[in-house]
Parts: structure tokens; C-alpha cells; sequence
């Protein structure tokens, strides 16, 4: 196929060559703003014309202002994303420098604090069934043929940690600090995408390492901080598959001729789509709400397969995405998911004394011992379901638990969850000294929730910005479902998967904040000092709260100085 620019125009130059995602007046690679569309800006030299008569659409690219026969008009050009960094070596640089750091902090002193020597707070579950997975090939204890209330996978993780340096503060620990630490790494590598910028992407590392609900879980052997690693690894993925699908997209407008054929262009294997429905099973193989990213995923890759295939000239886009996306899709997100999950009970599979593993039966053929491991993990999970329905707040306040919250308090964290006490004889400025680990969101993080959510808002809906509208899904699959049981039992940890999406949705607003390299100067120095202002608070809250987020000695003047809202104490 040629790769000049057709007869019809023949001033057209290199910009009019459809690309995807990018916007070829921007020659910044740190300028983080863009639209919605696959279509590309109107030449500044050309203006656009009518399609004329032409040749079979294979034998030539598409001008800008042109669309092949077989392809409708689209109608104005929308602006787009700028092209994606052209410093891949600082990218890497900044990804690796901020992920070492991050490793760095992480894991500081991580098996210092202890209850004498036992796990803290439900690390009491966690890390004891960890080292019962290892114990047992796998599967927890069954005392008394009690219920396990949570899948195995995440047990298996810490006991990973147990297996390399034992059963110690920093082996049961050890797989959360490196979830925590992916999770840096990952975040960079997601805000660079959807920014285009390098430097917004390094913000967002440096943000995720500040945030005290990230740090504390990341030195903590729970099993959020697991779900969170993988729903965002998921969430990269996905949005890694719509670049693709677009790139793809480009492409054909510039030779296929049957791209706008209603049935739709076969965009070929799509693995990063795969490798996403691999991350949400890994996801519920961890906790059970990893469900709801399951739903919210599929649905947001559907609806950009949907706009893809619109925005690029097909005629009957929805059509085309039945026809060419939808079985491969629920392949990807809804099938793999399940066996993913059903793959992480291999051990209770495989046990003779998981609990309930034989309730659905036995049988000495490979067709009938599915088939009873499936009726046994139906009737194990209809349990485990009724024990987490039945999970409520009592009903005489002196009867709850002193750090449970309600999910209207998480978005700006009024509620915390104390994981450690204790008292010290030396360690600060005072004859006693006091330790205490609290889960706080960092507030100059989280106490702008609102206002980052409700810019998202207006960005998704008023602008069509589906970068905002992604973290918008991906933060309320994991908030909202809790509004619909609110007689029971919840704490704030539960909000740490989303902790990542709050970091990316202000880094967005960080990008719109610096606006465009093309702006004035004397407007960009002010951006970029509001920006490197807002960053240097965030680090100064961070280092404030410290002592509190690892279990420092201090005084209790310290103590009530940090204790900034009361119900925080």
C-alpha cells in the first residue's frame, strides 16, 4: 500500500495522516489534556474538502477531510489526546527512581511493630491462616469445621512472605509491602498514559508513596492491599486495550476497504483485554468485590468499543462491536475471571479436609470430581455469603466496634482505624512515650475527594473526557456497592483499592491545572508553581503524620497534635 499522500491532495503533508490518540498540533510531551476522539485535527495548511471521486480505498490513505466511500462523514473532528511521550528512557528513569523509592519506604522497619511478638489488628487472621496455607498445602486449618470467610488466594500470597523469611512480623508482611511497592510502579505507568506526560505520571508516584492509607496497608498483612494491586494492574490493562483498539482502528481507515462495512473490521487478538479478565479473577480470588470491577470494567470497554468504531466512520457501530467484540469480550472479562478464580482453589481442590470440600459429593471419574468440586464450591460459597450478609452492626452502640465506619465518611477518611497501641519508656522528649499505627488517609489527599469527584463529573459529562469517566467507574465499582447493605459491618481499609483512582483522578486535574505548553508564560509559571506547591504540601503531611503511620515513639502532646479532627481519636 502507498504510503504518500493521495492524487486528490497533493499538498497534503505528514499531519494528514489519520493517527489515534494523538493531536498534531502538540509538540509537548508533558502537555496533559485531550479529548475523546480517534479522528484526527484538520490541517492548518488545507482546508477540508468533499470527498471526490477516488480510487479503491486500498490503494491509498486517507486525507485528513476525506473519508472512503464505504465510510460515513463523522462530522466535525473532535481535539484530541497529545501522542505519547517520545521520552520513553525518563519514563522508565522516573518509573524505577519513584518505585525504588517507594520499595525504600515501604519497607522501613516493616516487622518492627508488634502486639508482643503476635499479629496486629486482623493480621491475627491473615498472617496466623497464611502460615496455616503453608502448613497445609495450601488450604487454612478447619477447626471444628469453622468457615473461612474470604477465598484463598490472598492467604497464599502472605504465606509466600512466611515461607521466605518464616513466621515473623516481616514475612507475613513481606507480599504486602511488594503489592504496595507494584502499586507505585503501576500508577506511574497509568497517569503517564492518560496524561501523555511523563512529569504528571512521576506526580502520581510521588502522590501514591504519600498517601497514609497506601503506606499503612502496604506494611500490614491484610488482604486490601492485594485487591488493590490487581484491580489496578486490571485497569491498566484496559485502558492499554483502548489505545490499541484505536491504533488499530487508524490504521484501517488508511487502506481497509471493507472498514465500513457494518459488520465491523476484525481488530485481531486483543491481550491486553485478556490480560485483564487474568487480573479481575485474581481480583475476586482475594475478596468477593472484586465482582463489582468484573461488571464495571466490561461495561466501560464495551461502551469504548462501541464510540471506537463510531468515531472511526463505521456505519453501524454497535453492530459491528456485537458481531466483532462481544463473544471475545465476555471471553476476556466475564469466562476468564471465573476460571481464574475457580484456578486459585486448586489447594482446597485438591484437600481432604478444606471446609466443605466433599459436601457436594465424591466421585472416581475427572468428569464427576468437577462436578462435585463445583456443587461443593456452590454450597461453600452460598455459606460464606450468608455469614458475610449476616456481618451487622449491632444494634446497641456498646456493642460495635470502637473504629467501624459508614462508607459516606470514607471519600475524606473522618473515621480511621486504629491497628496498634502501645507505651514506651524512651524514644521522644518525655519520661513516657506513647505508639500508635492509625489507617488515615493523607488530608491533603483525600479531604479534596469531593471536589476532585465532582471536576470528574463535570470533565465526563460536560466534556465527554473518558479519562475522567474511567477513574470515575473504577473508584464507584469500588465505593458504591457498600451504599446498598449499610446495616453492615465496615471499616475504612476497605477503601484501598480506590486509593490509587483518588491519586490518578487529582493528577488529572493536576494536568488541567498546568494547562498547555502553548500558553503564556507568565500563566504557566503560575500553574506550575500552584502544581509544585500542592505536590510539596502533600510530601510536608506526609512527613507530619509519620510517626503515626508507623508506630514512632512520641509524646502525647505529639499524639494530640496530629490527631486533627475528633473523631479521629
Amino acid at each position: 500500500m502507498s504510503v504518500g499522500p493521495p492524487a486528490s491532495n497533493p499538498a497534503a503533508g505528514p499531519s494528514d495522516i489519520p493517527v489515534v490518540g494523538a493531536d498534531a498540533g502538540s509538540a509537548d510531551p508533558d502537555e496533559g489534556h485531550g479529548g475523546v476522539g480517534l479522528l484526527t485535527r484538520p490541517s492548518v495548511d488545507e482546508p477540508e474538502t468533499a470527498a471526490t471521486a477516488e480510487p479503491d480505498p486500498a490503494d491509498r490513505i486517507v486525507a485528513v477531510g476525506e473519508v472512503p466511500p464505504v465510510v460515513r462523514p463523522v462530522g466535525r473532528p473532535r481535539r484530541l489526546l497529545p501522542p505519547p511521550p517520545t521520552d520513553r528512557a525518563r519514563g522508565w528513569i522516573v518509573t524505577g527512581v519513584l518505585t525504588f523509592i517507594g520499595a525504600m519506604i515501604r519497607f522501613w522497619q516493616l516487622g518492627f511493630r508488634t502486639d508482643n511478638g503476635t499479629p496486629l489488628f486482623d493480621e491475627k487472621y491473615y498472617a496466623v491462616q497464611g502460615n496455616e496455607v503453608l502448613r497445609n498445602g495450601g488450604v487454612e486449618d478447619n477447626p471444628a469445621y469453622n468457615l473461612v470467610v474470604h477465598p484463598p488466594f490472598g492467604k497464599q500470597l502472605i504465606a509466600i512472605g512466611e515461607w521466605i523469611f518464616g513466621y515473623t512480623p516481616f514475612g507475613w508482611r513481606f507480599a504486602s509491602a511488594v503489592a504496595g511497592t507494584v502499586c507505585i510502579f503501576l500508577v506511574v505507568r497509568v497517569a503517564r498514559r492518560l496524561t501523555r506526560s511523563t512529569l504528571l505520571g512521576g506526580i502520581a508516584g510521588v502522590l501514591l508513596i504519600c498517601d497514609g492509607v497506601s503506606h499503612v496497608q502496604s506494611r500490614t498483612a491484610l488482604l486490601d492491599i492485594f485487591q488493590a494491586v490487581f484491580v489496578l494492574a486490571a485497569f491498566a490493562c484496559v485502558v492499554a486495550d483502548r489505545d490499541q483498539v484505536r491504533a488499530r482502528l487508524a490504521l484501517a481507515v488508511q487502506g481497509d476497504p471493507g472498514f465500513g462495512h457494518w459488520a465491523g473490521l476484525k481488530l485481531g487478538a486483543r491481550w491486553w483485554r485478556f490480560t485483564a479478565g487474568v487480573m479481575l479473577g485474581l481480583t475476586c480470588a482475594v475478596k468477593w468485590s472484586g465482582i463489582y470491577w468484573v461488571a464495571a470494567f466490561g461495561v466501560l470497554t464495551i461502551i469504548w468499543d462501541i464510540t471506537a468504531r463510531r468515531e472511526a466512520g463505521v456505519r453501524r457501530p454497535i453492530s459491528a462491536v456485537v458481531r466483532r467484540d462481544l463473544l471475545p469480550g465476555l471471553w476476556s472479562l466475564a469466562v476468564v475471571p471465573v476460571l481464574v478464580y475457580l484456578a486459585s482453589w486448586w489447594a482446597w481442590f485438591r484437600s481432604e479436609t478444606g471446609w466443605d470440600r466433599h459436601v457436594g459429593g465424591d466421585s472416581d471419574t475427572l468428569f464427576g470430581a468437577v462436578i462435585s468440586f463445583l456443587k461443593s464450591q456452590w454450597i461453600y460459597s452460598k455459606e460464606t455469603l450468608k455469614f458475610h450478609s449476616n456481618l451487622m452492626t449491632p444494634i446497641n452502640p456498646d456493642d460495635r466496634h470502637p473504629w467501624e465506619s459508614k462508607p459516606w465518611t470514607w471519600p475524606i477518611g473522618t473515621r480511621p482505624v486504629l491497628y496498634y497501641v502501645a507505651d514506651a519508656d524512651s524514644g521522644c522528649a518525655a519520661d513516657t512515650c506513647v505508639k500508635r499505627i492509625f489507617l488515615i488517609g493523607t488530608p491533603a489527599l483525600w479531604w479534596i475527594s469531593l471536589f476532585v469527584l465532582a471536576w470528574a463529573l463535570w470533565k465526563a459529562i460536560g466534556r465527554l473526557d473518558w479519562r475522567y469517566c474511567a477513574v470515575l467507574v473504577a473508584y464507584g465499582a469500588g465505593f458504591l456497592p457498600w451504599f446498598f447493605n449499610l446495616d453492615r459491618q465496615m471499616y475504612f481499609f476497605y477503601t484501598t483499592p480506590i486509593a490509587a483512582f483518588l491519586i490518578i483522578g487529582i493528577t488529572l486535574v493536576l494536568g488541567d491545572i498546568l494547562g498547555r505548553a502553548r500558553d503564556g508564560v507568565e500563566k504557566r509559571y503560575t500553574s506550575i508553581a500552584i502544581v509544585a506547591v500542592y505536590v510539596g504540601l502533600v510530601v510536608a503531611n506526609f512527613v507530619w503524620l509519620w510517626p503515626i503511620l508507623v508506630g514512632d515513639p512520641i509524646t502525647n502532646a505529639e499524639l494530640t497534635a496530629r490527631m486533627w479532627l475528633p473523631s479521629w481519636g
